[in-house]
Formats: C-alpha cells, structure tokens, sequence
C-alpha cells in the first residue's frame, strides 16, 4: 500500500501538474510585427513573354487589436497603354505556433472572421516572420486538383524600406518571379 502511496507522490501528481500546466499555457509569442508597420510605395518590373511591364505597388501594414492587417495594390502598366489594377486587404492572427499568422479573409457562418476553403477556390494564406522579413504565402487549389503557391516576401533594408520578391508557383514549377522596392512614406 506504500509503494502505490509512494507511485502516486512521485510520478502522478507530478504529471497531472504539467498536464494542468501544459493546458492552460498561452500560445507561444511571436514575433513581432512593429518593425513592419507604415504605409510604403514603389515600383517594380517584370518581363512576360519578352515583354517588360512597369508596376506601381502600395502596401499598408497596421496593427489590428493584438493582430495586424496588409493592405496591398498594384497597378501594372501594359506596353499597349492599358492598365490593370488589383487590391487585397487580408487580417491575420497570432496562432499557437511562434512566428506564424492565420489568415482572416471571410466572415464565417457566426460572424467570426475565418480563413478562407481552399478546395472552393479561394486562396489559403498565412503569413510568417523570420528575422527582417514578412512572408506572405497564398495556396490555390486549381480545378484539375493541382496547385498554384503565390509567395511575397517583404524585407526591411537598412533604411526601413521593403524590399519585395514575388514568385509564382504552379504545381512547383516557377511560372513568374518579380522584385521590387518599396519605400516607407509613413
């Protein structure tokens, strides 16, 4: 009877605390995102079948509650005098794993703002921080059941501004590759 008294002192207490402990810890912190916080703008170009093709970027990264959002817009200048511009606003959230962001891009069915389903069409994104850069991922699940990866890396200089590299991946070919910089103008 001692020896079970005994087991118990030793072993199952001690790991019923770290499981209560385990349970109720905070997610692991991540990185911060102030460094990247402002409003930057600048250019970038890029050549699609020998073609080259100018492009006026804008981003805006805010702080949102304990979250932050990125804004962005490009408008891309064709040699035949046309112009196409896109924006895109997307929320993210701290998750339970260190330097990782979930997407908030739809209001769910309770009114929660909720990633989007990548096997509707819509793109999968999350962000992370490692060391001076952002990095944005967008995955899109494409109707013949394979993939496009979108990637947008942001990295401070020196100075403040971002210098950008985007790529675009279908089922992991590289399709596209555009650089940019971006300087902060808040």
């Amino acid at each position: 009877m001692k020896s079970i008294r005994n087991i118990a002192l030793l072993v199952i207490i001690p790991v019923g605390v770290l499981i209560t402990l385990w349970t109720f810890a905070k997610p692991a912190a991540a990185t911060s995102i102030d460094p990247f916080l402002g409003v930057y703008h600048g250019t970038a170009i890029s050549e699609e079948t020998h073609e080259l093709k100018a492009r006026d970027l804008d981003v805006t990264i805010k702080k949102t509650g304990n979250a932050f959002s990125i804004d962005w817009s490009t408008v891309i200048y064709k040699s035949d005098g046309r112009e196409k511009a896109s924006a895109i606003s997307i929320d993210f959230f701290s998750t339970d794993r260190a330097d990782i962001f979930g997407s908030a891009m739809r209001t769910g069915l309770f009114g929660k703002r909720v990633p989007n389903d990548p096997l509707k069409g819509q793109p999968f994104v999350w962000a992370r921080i490692v060391g001076p850069t952002l990095t944005v991922h967008a995955m899109y699940i494409l109707d013949d059941g394979g993939y496009e990866m979108q990637v947008y890396e942001r990295t401070l200089d020196p100075n403040g501004n971002l210098d950008l590299v985007f790529k675009r991946f279908r089922n992991g070919k590289s399709i596209r590759e555009i650089t940019g910089e971006l300087t902060r103008v808040k």
